[in-house]
């Protein structure tokens, strides 16, 4: 009964999913305190889907947040949380409020129905299991969370460069402060310029400045090799790196790997003071697992940090991190200026 490997490519079956294309196996999460109810769904849905079990509401959470499932099909009734519970815990975390859930009970009252959909759960499915009605209403919710998905990640691309923008980066930033505040983990952000660009603009022309932002968000995007890596695009010729899990010594080095990378495309420079390719200065700011703060105080560090790489020559990289009860920030500066 374990899940198949997740699979990113896209069928098109009709002129909908060519629009709004769904995973070729969506990961469905069921949660339900009872094996053999578990064991029902399963064998309706496990040639179509992933499916994934919990058989508690805190084991549901967790393989919400880890997993990432397209949708959940949740038992009303359970001990120590039911489903109420479980839903409104899930659309309070902004990792997870997109996910859809839906209702499968034997209660068959309006009220309840009333309640779980002020909670955020957008349909109810009555014990016993119908497969047909069971298949139908998947397929249905799992086509509007793809409309819904895809209308978002419009809403948060740079039309300029193609990568996320700075909508994007200031949700995301907060819900990875809160989630790496509540599981002790490191999260670090990597802030870069592009040396003397308004230089750049004026000798060459915006449109070769508009090039020249393409290619290094482009480079951006393959400097990074994991999928919870996010990069944005924060104003101008600035971007940023939200990278959740990751400790100091990992976010400066990703920083020198990104400013090699910058350099290693030769970009002609004729005016910059530093070299005669584009460049890039880096700030890094971390917060250590130990440590609390929010996400401006992580954001101000960052920002701090490249002002001090651009004080200090350009084309270089400083990091610090945040204060923990234990020890005092650490700070690291890289004056190295060939790439």
């Amino acid at each position: 009964m374990t899940p198949a490997t997740n699979n990113s490519n896209y069928p098109a079956a009709n002129a909908n999913e060519d629009l709004f294309p769904l995973p070729t196996r969506p990961r469905l999460l069921v949660v339900d305190d009872q094996a053999t109810n578990i064991q029902v769904l399963y064998q309706i849905l496990s040639s179509d889907y992933q499916v994934l079990m919990a058989t508690s509401g805190a084991q549901a959470l967790a393989l919400c947040a880890s997993k990432q499932p397209d949708l959940v099909l949740l038992d009303l009734v359970m001990p120590d949380m039911d489903g109420y519970q479980v839903c409104q815990r899930l659309k309070a975390d902004t990792a997870t409020r997109d996910i859809p859930v839906i209702f499968v009970t034997a209660q068959t009252d309006e009220s309840a129905e009333e309640k779980g959909f002020d909670l955020g759960a957008v349909d109810f499915i009555s014990k016993p299991i119908n497969p047909r009605i069971v298949r139908a209403r998947i397929k249905t919710h799992l086509m509007l969370k793809a409309q819904s998905d895809l209308l978002r990640s419009w809403a948060y691309l740079d039309g300029l460069t193609g990568v996320h923008n700075r909508r994007f980066f200031d949700e995301r930033v907060n819900a990875e402060m809160g989630r790496a505040i509540r599981n002790h983990t490191a999260l670090s952000l990597v802030m870069l310029d592009v040396d003397f660009f308004k230089r750049f603009n004026d000798h060459y022309g915006h449109q070769a400045g508009d090039d020249c932002l393409r290619r290094v968000a482009k480079t951006l995007k393959g400097s990074l090799m994991r999928s919870g890596d996010h990069i944005a695009r924060y104003g101008g010729e600035e971007f940023v790196c939200l990278l959740p899990d990751t400790g100091f010594a990992g976010a400066m080095q990703l920083a020198e790997t990104i400013r090699k990378d910058i350099s290693s495309l030769q970009i002609e420079h004729a005016e910059s003071s530093v070299a005669p390719y584009v460049t890039v200065s880096l700030g890094v700011g971390c917060k250590p697992e130990k440590a609390h703060g929010t996400a401006n105080s992580l954001i101000s560090l960052a920002d701090t940090q490249l002002y001090k790489a651009k004080e200090h020559g350009r084309h270089r990289i400083f990091g610090a991190e945040l204060p923990t009860d234990f020890d005092h920030s650490a700070e690291q500066g890289n004056g190295m200026a060939e790439p």
